[in-house]
């Protein structure tokens, strides 16, 4: 499957709003909140995978701010959200910057696409200065709930899902890159419902609340294994 935009209206993104406080805009909110945390003011920050530049866009006012992405009509429609940012059409795995171009580099959602990883993250490390912050999520193998779900857990869903691993090989790569892991925790339980027969609002309350708290907060508690997606912040040595 090719991504252009019947990508962004299919599969996980099938019932996906990308409204003002909809779950894809808290999600960004806290990609962005981390990024501002960890990254410093005024520097350089690059988005492998932006998308239609809704993250990218919220970081303007923190960061001189950088985007690639590989689907073409993505590219495009990030410019309607976009007024700053330097947006471009190019792979994870060949990233078109010099080395130690950039104090922050955020990767969301995107190793799990690609046909090679390992490669993409060296690429990063490549490109990220001595002390500047890798931010990375994708799917979590090991979520505890994950096997409620079986065959209908959310990261078997999209078929372009072609990397899915256990968070122990991503750390690997990310250290055999020249990383240091400062962080790794998970997202929250969202993929309702884990449970036949109750009501799905009762479950986003009951299983989401605490993930939907971490999101809103900004603050970082929850153990890697209890969410759908694992997210890594490190540090370049």
């Amino acid at each position: 499957m090719s991504f252009d935009e019947t990508y962004f209206s299919s599969h996980t993104y099938a019932n996906v709003s990308f409204a003002k406080y909809s779950m894809y805009w808290w999600s960004n909110r806290f990609y962005a909140m981390l990024a501002r945390r960890y990254g410093k003011r005024g520097a350089r920050l690059l988005e492998v995978g932006s998308g239609m530049g809704h993250l990218v866009a919220q970081l303007e006012d923190t960061f001189k701010t950088y985007g690639v992405d590989i689907n073409h009509w993505a590219v495009k429609k990030s410019k309607e959200v976009v007024s700053a940012s330097r947006l471009q059409t190019a792979s994870a795995q060949e990233l078109p910057f010099t080395n130690r171009s950039f104090n922050v580099v955020i990767i969301k959602h995107i190793v799990e696409h690609l046909p090679d990883p390992q490669k993409a993250i060296q690429e990063i490390a490549r490109v990220t200065e001595p002390g500047g912050t890798l931010i990375l999520a994708t799917p979590n193998l090991d979520s505890l709930l994950k096997p409620w779900k079986g065959d209908r857990w959310i990261g078997y869903q999209d078929p372009t899902h072609i990397s899915l691993k256990r968070p122990a090989e991503w750390m690997s790569y990310i250290e055999d890159a020249g990383f240091a892991v400062q962080r790794i925790f998970a997202d929250g339980f969202w993929d309702v419902p884990y449970i036949r027969f109750v009501p799905p609002m009762i479950q986003k309350l009951f299983f989401g609340s605490l993930g939907g708290f971490q999101a809103m907060t900004g603050l970082v508690f929850l153990p890697y294994r209890w969410g759908e997606s694992i997210i890594v912040i490190a540090k370049k040595r």
